[in-house]
């Protein structure tokens, strides 16, 4: 047996021994596609085992992500810092090697993977990234921006709509160094797949502008090599190379759906290991195979040390290129972006909306590597970079990402981009269609990576399109996600304001924004930042708070004057990011909603779940029970009692009660 088969059975055993070990997991994968990861590290991929976020790296995504003891062998193996003690420890408590890969629990993983589909989309991300980053920097001898990114998927991917949207995207985009691998084993949980997925993948990747690629037999080590390098070749397409492979490979369970997600079994294992031919304790990697993948491992890392010559020669050719490169990493750059709390002015009344896009304008001057990407919207979303251009196959260079009409592709894709390193990314829809984006928002709040999701026409104040475009439930959802800053700003401070904490942070942060224009308010945006504060203040202890986000917040300043006209002093709050607002020290909390005074009132064109804490026992809700109906977005807030009148008389009624409760 050579040392190279050896490897691939090291990988398939150590799974499924890892497997067996923690009762749980998918070995079958790990035994099927152990020829192609095996080939990837070997022989294929650049990379430094001793720098695995080296800027110039091949990325490698497992969008199969049920199959992570692939890569976690892979990664022990290949000299990462994934002792086996963690290999031993999989899938428990506190180890790196969770159940499905995680971004910044593991070194070498580039990307949370594990809801299929997401991965690969990912994948087109990243071969944005690089795209976009090379045409930037890249100057005749100097290719500073030059690597691959490798995607691993299984047919569960494939099936997933979510592939159909990145995939026609990428070839669209002629993203010629994205090599997708797809273990063809023919198997998902429930049997064979050609009761539910019979098509003609070679032509569905044709037919979306792709460069197709064959290998019969998947443990054919030499075959796959030669598909990559024939897929390195044309530089215009994407490739995907179809490897035809057996699920749960040398067990009893080869080509069974009983292998794909449970445990083998002990006496599988061993008749696993007497088919390979493997006499060795559990948990071992043979010394060939260690003296041979440290080889290669170590030798590898010369790929960096060759790379940081060749930037510092760029340095000296090119020192404006070097440092905005730099500039762009992250390095050396934390702009005080505070400053255009007094640099911005929002004097006449507009559209949040409005706002943003001219505050992401402003953005991309002080970050020359912000792009920014629409579903087919920007018009709409007001978030085009002016002069920006488009980024298509004929111009890398353009900072403007015309997703098309693909919103969760869209959220996917970002997360690729914002991962890869050297790019911030924002997007935008229309509010209702968030929805198709949850999957992939999920992940940013997973991986806390700070992706801006933008969106605009927030509530019924849509109008005449009707309920099937006006968000009612949509923001209890995000507001439900952890790590997720969900903002709703009231005027243009605001609005900026939540630029201001999307860029400062790591966190992933939805801006809401109106269609309608909105009033200007006297405040210094610096106080949003916190989520919530006192808008409008009365003189002394308020008899009643007024509550809200966003629109509605007029209402409630406009409440405000009736209320204190009648002798009732009245408190208008802005809770324009509830996350923010739970961040800050119960004192400042307690000091902007003090828990003395009972008669409150929230109001907001959205979902009354989110408000319960806020409205506590004796208060009142203005808030969305049903759909939207189509009307003018007047008669439509008017129908739905969102009025500065239906305000006064909620305040009142909660003032009633609190006093009836004392």
């Amino acid at each position: 047996m050579s040392v190279e088969s050896k490897c691939v059975d090291t990988i398939r055993v150590l799974s499924a021994e890892a497997v067996e070990k923690a009762k749980s997991g998918h070995p079958g994968m790990c035994m099927s596609a152990a020829p192609m990861g095996y080939e990837l590290f070997a022989d294929i991929m650049r990379y430094s085992h001793k720098n695995p976020k080296w800027d110039n790296r091949d990325r490698f995504i497992l969008s199969a992500g049920h199959g992570s003891m692939l890569l976690y062998s892979l990664l022990h193996m290949f000299g990462y810092n994934l002792p086996m003690e963690e290999i031993k420890n999989f899938r428990q408590l506190g180890s790196r090697t969770p159940g499905h890969p995680e971004y910044g629990t593991t070194d070498g993983v580039e990307t949370s993977t594990g809801p299929l589909g997401q991965g690969l989309a990912n994948g087109v991300g990243f071969a944005i990234a690089e795209a976009h980053l090379a045409a930037t920097f890249n100057r005749p001898g100097y290719p500073i921006v030059d690597h691959y990114t490798y995607v691993l998927c299984g047919d569960g991917c494939l099936e997933e709509g979510l592939s159909y949207e990145a995939c026609s995207l990428a070839g669209t985009l002629k993203l010629g160094k994205l090599i997708l691998v797809y273990d063809n084993n023919d198997i998902t949980i429930e049997g064979d797949i050609h009761t539910t997925f019979d098509e003609n993948i070679a032509g569905r990747f044709l037919a979306q502008g792709w460069q197709v690629l064959r290998v019969p037999d998947g443990n054919n080590l030499g075959a796959f090599r030669q598909a990559v390098e024939r897929a390195k070749e044309d530089t215009t397409r994407p490739s995907i190379i179809i490897c035809k492979t057996v699920i749960g490979y040398g067990s009893p369970l080869a080509g069974s759906a009983d292998c794909h997600g449970a445990p083998i079994g002990e006496k599988n294992l061993q008749k696993l290991k007497d088919n390979l031919g493997w006499t060795y304790p559990p948990f071992t990697v043979p010394t060939e195979v260690v003296e041979h993948c440290k080889k290669i491992a170590d030798e590898k890392c010369a790929f960096e040390d060759e790379w940081n010559k060749l930037f510092a020669s760029y340095r000296e050719n090119f020192p404006e290129l070097a440092n905005l490169y730099e500039r762009y990493m992250g390095r050396n750059y934390s702009p005080d972006l505070k400053k255009l709390c007094n640099e911005m002015e929002f004097t006449k009344s507009e559209a949040t909306r409005v706002a943003g896009g001219n505050i992401i304008n402003r953005l991309a001057e002080i970050y020359p590597n912000l792009m920014s990407g629409s579903a087919d919207l920007s018009p709409s979303t007001k978030t085009g970079i002016v002069g920006g251009g488009n980024f298509t196959a004929e111009n890398r260079l353009g900072r403007n990402i015309q997703f098309g009409i693909r919103e969760h592709a869209m959220s996917a894709i970002c997360n690729g981009i914002q991962l890869h390193g050297g790019l911030k990314i924002l997007c935008s829809t229309f509010f209702s269609f968030v929805d198709y984006m949850k999957g992939g928002i999920r992940m940013s709040g997973l991986m806390n990576i700070p992706v801006v999701y933008v969106m605009t026409h927030d509530s019924i104040g849509v109008g005449e399109d009707g309920p099937t475009h006006q968000p009612m439930e949509q923001l209890i959802n995000l507001r439900s996600i952890p790590n997720v800053k969900v903002f709703r700003p009231a005027d243009g401070k605001e609005t900026l304001a939540a630029y201001i904490s999307a860029f400062s942070e790591s966190y992933p942060t939805v801006i809401v924004e109106s269609r309608q224009n909105l009033p200007q308010y006297a405040t210094s945006g610096i106080e949003a930042m916190k989520g919530g504060y006192v808008l409008q203040d009365s003189k002394g202890k308020p008899d009643v708070m007024l509550i809200a986000s966003g629109s509605e917040v007029e209402l409630c300043t406009e409440a405000k004057k009736t209320l204190e006209g009648k002798g009732i002093k009245t408190r208008v709050v802005s809770l324009c990011c509830m996350e923010l607002f739970e961040r800050q020290p119960e004192n400042y909390r307690e000091s902007v909603l003090p828990s003395s005074v009972k008669a409150r009132v929230c109001v907001e064109a959205g979902s009354y779940y989110s408000w319960q804490p806020y409205c506590k026992d004796y208060g009142e809700m203005i808030c969305m029970k049903s759909f939207g109906v189509s009307a003018p977005a007047k008669v439509a807030f008017e129908h739905f009692g969102f009025t500065a009148e239906n305000v006064v008389e909620s305040a009142l009624k909660a003032i009633k009660n609190a006093k009836k409760n004392k």
